[in-house]
């Protein structure tokens, strides 16, 4: 056997090995894809099963207020808005800030999304802050009769899951430092968006039934 027939087998059994990586590598590339869609119908499941939760507290705090005849416990004319507006605002504008850092992550801004994702987190930190604090000036407690469990409930509720939302944040904020962490995809990010424009859609609903609707 000549050498050129010799290095004409070799480039031969090189180009198929380069093709069946290129098909492995394809193969991978497809399965992980899979997996993520299947993770984010699962996610979105979970999201829909939360909704029911908050969709029966929505109503039993409508029928409770329709029927209940001293609605409001002794000494308490209503809640003060000015304050909860003011962390509304706040809220709903962080589903704009994170809306940009997953943007940035997707456009491979890395430091882009660390500063819009940080924002976020700290915007979410204030609510919980400003929350806390209206707590502490109210005056009625959980056992003031149906308004005041039913109010402690749906917020305490809803702030459990702004808590959870941050911690989830803190978790792929650290993730972003771990080299060619989301290059593969970004299911936790795009996920941990998506619960948070959750959580401040519910918070607008429930400015509306506790704070609008007096």
């Amino acid at each position: 056997m000549s050498n050129t027939q010799s290095k004409a087998i070799q480039l031969e059994h090189e180009n198929t090995f380069d093709e069946i990586a290129l098909i492995n590598k394809a193969s991978v590339a497809a399965h992980e894809h899979d997996e993520e869609g299947n993770s984010m119908f699962g996610f979105i499941a979970f999201l829909l099963s939360e909704s029911v939760i908050f969709l029966s507290f929505f109503v039993g705090y409508i029928v409770y207020k329709t029927t209940t005849i001293n609605w409001l416990p002794s000494g308490v004319e209503g809640l003060e808005v000015r304050e909860p507006f003011i962390n509304t605002i706040i809220l709903v504008s962080s589903s704009f800030t994170i809306y940009f850092a997953e943007k940035a992550l997707k456009n491979h801004k890395l430091w882009n999304f660390r500063l819009f994702w940080l924002l976020t987190m700290a915007m979410g930190s204030y609510f919980l802050y400003g929350q806390a604090v209206e707590w502490s000036a109210l005056k009625f407690g959980f056992t003031s009769g149906v308004f005041g469990g039913m109010f402690y409930l749906l917020t305490g509720f809803h702030g459990l899951h702004v808590l959870t939302g941050v911690i989830l944040q803190t978790n792929m904020l650290a993730r972003s430092f771990i080299p060619g962490n989301y290059e593969n995809g970004h299911f936790g990010v795009d996920a941990t968006s998506l619960f948070w424009h959750f959580v401040d859609v519910i918070w607008i609903v429930l400015f509306l039934l506790l704070y609008v609707w007096q």
